[in-house]
C-alpha cells in the first residue's frame, strides 16, 4: 500500500488557472454578443443606398433622406434664388455688399451631393453603422466653390483701400529749430488671404446674415519713448553753429543750415545722422568749391604739330569721413569743429602715359567744303564734335557708327536733306555723310587699312571722284584699322562752311598713290511720268531733270618709307540714275467751232463737224495755255 501527499502551492496554482479560463470565456462571449448587436444595428439602420443618410447637411441645408438628384435640384433652386441677393460684409463701422454674380461664383452642388453619398455608403452593416454616427452627430459639408480670381482680388483691393490704415512710426520732426517727437499710431489692415475664404464661403451659403471680415492689428515698431534720446541729440545739434576746418581755413555752418543737414529718425529709424537731399546738395557744393577733379593728360594742336598737355592730380573731399566728423561736432556741446578730410586723386591718363602713346605729328588730313540749309549745317557740326578727340589704339578698328551711336533727336540731330532709297528726301541726320566722307579721305591719305566703305546711292559732284563714303546706323558703317605701332588721335575742325579731319600719331612716311577711273554712264536716264488732268492731251511739262546711272572706281597704292608696297586697294562705286519727272496732260482738247456761211450767195451750205483724232496737228486745234517752264532740281545733299 502506497501513500501520496500533494503540496498546498500546487493546488493554489490549479485554482488560479481555472479562474483565468473562466474570465476569458466570458470576454469572448461579450465580444461575440457586441458584434452580433452591432451587426444587427448596422443592418437595421443601413437604409437604402439610393438615399442620403439622415442628419446630412450641405451648406446648412438638410438633405437627409433625399436621393442624389433630389438633393442636387433642391440645392440648385435655392442657390439660383440667392444669386443676386447680396451678403453684407462688415469691418468696424464700415459695410460692403457683394453679390455672388459679381464675382462669378459657381458652386459644384453635384460634387457635394456625391461626397455626402460616399460618406454614408458602403457594405450594408458598415453603411448602417456610419449612418448611425451621422444621425447622432450630424454632418455639414461645404460644397466645392469657384470664383473669378481677378474679380475677387479687385474687390479685396477696394475693401482694403477703404479699410486699411497703416501704422505710423514715431518720428522726430522740427518745428522751426525746435525738435519734437511725433507719437506712433497703431493701424489696421485687412487680412486679405483669410478674407478671401470668408467671402467665398459666405456667398456660397444659403444665409444672408451680415459677415465680419478678418482684420489684423498693424502695430508700429518704434514708439515715442524710443526716440526720446534722438530728440535730445537733435536739440544739442541745433544749439549753436559749428565750423568746418581744412588746414587753417574755417567755414561757419549756422543753426538753420545744420537743420537742413540732419537726417532725423523716421520710418522706423531710431538714430540721428547727417544725410538726405539737403546734406547731399550742400556737401556736394562744398566739395566742388574746396577740391577739384583730376585732369587727364591731353593733346593740344599747335602751329607746328601737336604737343602733350601735362596731367594734374585732383583734390577730392572724402564725404563719408567728413559727414562722420560733422555729426560728431554737432552732437558735442563744446567741441563744435569738424575736420574736413581730403585726398588726392590721380588722373586716369598720366603725362608719362600720354607721351608713351607716340602722338607726335600729323599722319593724315583732309578737308571738305559744305553748305545747305541750317539744319544740315547743324548736323555736320554736331557729328563732327561727337567724333572729335577719338583715340585709336594700335591694331584696333575705328567705327564711325560705334563712335557716334545712333543719330536721334535726343542727341540733337535735326531733319535735313538725305538720300533715302535712291531719292533725295528729308530725314533725321541729313549731312552726316559729309563728315564720314571727310574721315574716309583722311584715313585714305594716311595710308591706313580701310575695312568698310560704301558709296552713296546717287552721284554727288562736290565729293572727290570715287571717294565718297555714306553711313547709316547700324547697317552701313565706315571702318578703318590703326595698323601703325602707335596710337592715333582723330581731331575735327569745323567751321561755318568747311570741315577738316586730322589724324595725329607717329609719322610713318607712308606714300599714297591713286589711280581714278573716269566717271562712266552705264544706262539711260530713268523717267517717271505723272498724269496731269490740268494739261491738255499731248502736252508734257518736265518737273525735274534727272541723270543717268554711272560708275567709277579708284585704286590706292600705299608704300612704306622704304618703298615697299603695303596696301593695294580698289573701291568701285555704282550710282543710280535720278528720275526725270514729267507731267503728262490727260485733259481732252475742245472741238473746233464750225465756220459761218459766206454772205450774199443766197445759198446755204452744210459743213460736217470736224473730228479730233489722236496725233492731229496741234496748229489746227484751238490754242492752249503755254506749258510751264521746266524746273531745275536742287543739287543733292546727303
Amino acid at each position: 500500500m502506497r501513500a501520496e501527499a500533494t503540496a498546498p502551492g500546487v493546488r493554489l496554482r490549479r485554482r488560479k488557472g481555472s479562474a483565468t479560463r473562466h474570465v476569458v470565456r466570458r470576454a469572448v462571449a461579450a465580444v461575440v454578443l457586441l458584434a452580433a448587436l452591432g451587426l444587427l444595428l448596422g443592418v437595421s439602420f443601413a437604409g437604402s443606398s439610393a438615399r442620403l443618410a439622415a442628419g446630412v447637411h450641405i451648406a446648412g441645408v438638410d438633405v437627409g433622406g433625399l436621393t442624389a438628384n433630389e438633393a442636387r435640384r433642391l440645392l440648385q433652386r435655392r442657390a439660383e434664388r440667392l444669386q443676386n441677393v447680396p451678403v453684407v460684409f462688415t469691418a468696424g463701422e464700415q459695410k460692403w455688399e457683394i453679390r455672388p454674380s459679381r464675382l462669378g461664383l459657381t458652386v459644384d452642388w453635384a460634387a457635394a451631393v456625391q461626397a455626402a453619398r460616399r460618406d454614408g455608403d458602403g457594405f450594408r452593416p458598415v453603411r448602417g453603422l456610419r449612418r448611425i454616427g451621422m444621425r447622432v452627430f450630424g454632418t455639414d459639408l461645404a460644397p466645392p466653390t469657384r470664383v473669378y480670381d481677378t474679380a475677387l482680388e479687385l474687390k479685396l483691393k477696394q475693401i482694403a483701400e477703404t479699410l486699411d490704415r497703416p501704422h505710423r512710426e514715431a518720428a522726430v520732426k522740427l518745428r522751426g529749430l525746435d525738435p519734437l517727437v511725433v507719437p506712433a499710431r497703431t493701424g489696421r489692415l485687412l487680412d486679405r488671404q483669410a478674407a478671401a475664404g470668408v467671402i467665398v464661403r459666405a456667398l456660397a451659403a444659403f444665409t444672408r446674415t451680415p459677415v465680419g471680415l478678418p482684420v489684423r492689428v498693424d502695430a508700429p515698431t518704434v514708439t515715442a519713448s524710443d526716440l526720446a534720446p534722438a530728440a535730445e541729440q537733435a536739440r544739442t545739434a541745433l544749439s549753436k553753429p559749428v565750423k568746418l576746418a581744412l588746414d587753417t581755413t574755417r567755414w561757419r555752418v549756422p543753426r538753420w543750415r545744420i537743420a537742413g543737414l540732419l537726417d532725423l529718425p523716421r520710418n522706423g529709424g531710431r538714430s540721428l545722422g547727417i544725410g538726405g537731399p539737403g546734406a547731399e546738395a550742400y556737401l556736394g557744393r562744398f566739395a566742388r568749391r574746396v577740391g577739384h577733379l583730376p585732369r587727364n593728360a591731353d593733346f593740344a594742336v599747335t602751329s607746328t604739330g601737336i604737343r602733350v598737355v601735362p596731367a594734374q592730380e585732383g583734390l577730392v573731399v572724402d564725404l563719408a569721413r567728413t559727414k562722420k566728423a560733422l555729426l560728431a561736432a554737432v552732437l558735442s556741446p563744446d567741441e563744435r569743429v569738424a575736420q574736413v578730410t581730403v585726398r588726392t586723386k590721380s588722373p586716369s591718363r598720366t603725362t608719362a602715359e600720354a607721351r608713351a602713346m607716340g602722338i607726335t605729328g600729323l599722319v593724315g588730313t583732309y578737308g571738305t567744303i559744305y553748305g545747305g540749309e541750317p539744319n544740315r549745317i547743324h548736323n555736320v557740326q554736331l557729328v563732327a564734335r561727337l567724333i572729335d578727340r577719338t583715340l585709336i589704339a594700335p591694331g584696333s578698328t575705328f567705327s564711325f557708327n560705334e563712335t557716334t551711336g545712333e543719330r536721334t533727336t535726343e542727341k540733337g540731330f535735326l531733319d535735313a536733306p538725305v538720300i533715302i532709297n535712291g531719292e533725295l528726301q528729308t530725314g533725321l541726320g541729313g549731312g552726316v555723310c559729309q563728315v564720314s566722307t571727310t574721315v574716309f579721305n583722311a584715313a585714305y591719305e594716311a595710308g591706313l587699312k580701310i575695312t568698310a566703305r560704301t558709296n552713296h546711292a546717287l552721284y554727288i559732284d562736290h565729293y572727290p571722284l570715287a571717294r565718297d563714303a555714306t553711313v547709316n546706323y547700324p547697317d552701313l558703317d565706315l571702318r578703318f584699322v590703326n595698323d601703325t605701332p602707335r596710337w592715333l588721335l582723330l581731331r575735327t575742325f569745323v567751321g561755318s562752311s568747311s570741315l577738316t579731319v586730322n589724324l595725329y600719331g607717329t609719322p610713318t612716311g607712308r606714300r599714297v598713290e591713286s589711280e581714278t577711273a573716269p566717271l562712266v554712264t552705264t544706262g539711260s536716264v530713268p523717267e517717271k511720268r505723272i498724269s496731269d488732268p490740268e494739261l491738255y492731251a499731248g502736252e508734257t511739262v518736265v518737273e525735274e531733270y534727272g541723270s543717268p546711272p554711272r560708275s567709277t572706281s579708284v585704286r590706292r597704292l600705299v608704300y612704306t618709307k622704304s618703298g615697299k608696297l603695303l596696301h593695294d586697294d580698289s573701291w568701285s562705286s555704282y550710282y543710280r540714275g535720278e528720275y526725270t519727272v514729267s507731267r503728262v496732260g490727260t485733259k481732252p482738247r475742245p472741238e473746233p467751232k464750225p465756220e459761218p456761211p459766206a454772205a450774199g450767195t443766197g445759198k446755204t451750205e452744210t459743213t460736217p463737224p470736224a473730228t479730233t483724232t489722236t496725233g492731229a496737228n496741234p496748229d489746227s486745234l484751238a490754242p492752249s495755255a503755254p506749258p510751264a517752264p521746266p524746273v531745275t532740281p536742287p543739287a543733292p545733299q546727303p
